[in-house]
């Protein structure tokens, strides 16, 4: 058997707070090979907080616990901090949700890719441009010399979006864990940037976890799935067969979808089962 890219193992994140302790995520297992896993689930399911853990960004009070959690054979629970500061950015990069809270505002979107690849690579100042130009003329910037001096606010959402990719992958990662990359954009820019993320797994070898409320789009895009609820996976499934799946929340996922053959209103609601959140 191929050994796993990732490899997580009974994973927790609990928050303590004043009136009490939150579990956020809860006892979550998986394994990642250079393939796309997408994690689905309502919001406050406990995606987001995986992607977090993974890359050790739950901010305090957070706690974070696993049986295992390895990337590429590195125990990053006992890692040290300079080992993780060469992986988060390096070999493991995240694509938050939205751009204008990632993007700095005071440096324009070539300077903040430059810093990011200077970060990780032993690099003149010549070879980061051109690195970052190269990148941003990979996300399918029309021009890219023009981006690379516009401010975050000079530029649409869809192209903030690739920019933040752009960076991301400026490094070549292993992983890339994207949060909601497509949540905020039209139909068109989603699926473009769906076909650079599809290009750079098939090309490039990359493990993906693509995290996302859209169940049609995990299920077309996707190879493997995870369902989230109450911080648990409930159900594991080729992303393919997600219409088959057999536990009641993902079934009940899949019944609220709207479609444009049929005509139901009201659209169903999820009648939650207090035992799956056990």
């Amino acid at each position: 058997m191929t050994k796993p890219l990732l490899d997580v193992e009974d994973l927790r994140v609990r928050f303590h707070l004043r009136t009490g302790t939150v579990d956020a995520v809860r006892g979550v297992t998986f394994q990642l090979g250079r393939e796309r896993l997408g994690i689905v689930g309502e919001s406050g399911s406990g995606k987001s907080q995986t992607g977090r853990a993974i890359l050790g960004l739950t901010p305090p009070p957070g706690e974070v616990t696993a049986k295992r959690l390895a990337f590429d054979g590195i125990d990053l629970q006992t890692a040290s901090k300079r080992t993780l500061r060469q992986l988060r950015g390096g070999r493991i990069s995240m694509v938050m949700q939205d751009p204008k809270y990632s993007l700095n505002p005071v440096m324009t979107i070539g300077e903040q890719i430059i810093e990011a690849y200077q970060a990780h690579a032993k690099a003149g100042r010549g070879e980061a441009r051109d690195k970052a130009l190269a990148m941003l003329e990979a996300v399918k910037m029309r021009d890219p010399a023009r981006i690379f001096s516009l401010y975050p606010h000079e530029v649409s959402g869809g192209m903030g979006q690739r920019a933040m990719i752009a960076m991301m992958l400026v490094t070549d990662p292993d992983l890339l864990i994207a949060d909601e990359p497509t949540s905020a954009l039209d139909v068109t820019v989603s699926m473009e940037v769906l076909r650079i993320l599809d290009e750079l797994v098939t090309e490039r070898g990359m493990g993906l976890i693509f995290i996302s409320h859209d169940l049609k789009l995990v299920s077309s895009f996707c190879d493997r799935v995870l369902v989230m609820y109450a911080g648990r996976v409930v159900e594991e499934l080729e992303a393919k067969n997600l219409r088959e799946a057999k536990h009641p929340y993902t079934q009940g996922l899949m019944r609220c979808l709207p479609t444009l053959a049929d005509d139901v209103r009201p659209l169903p609601t999820l009648n939650r089962d207090p035992a799956w959140a056990l």
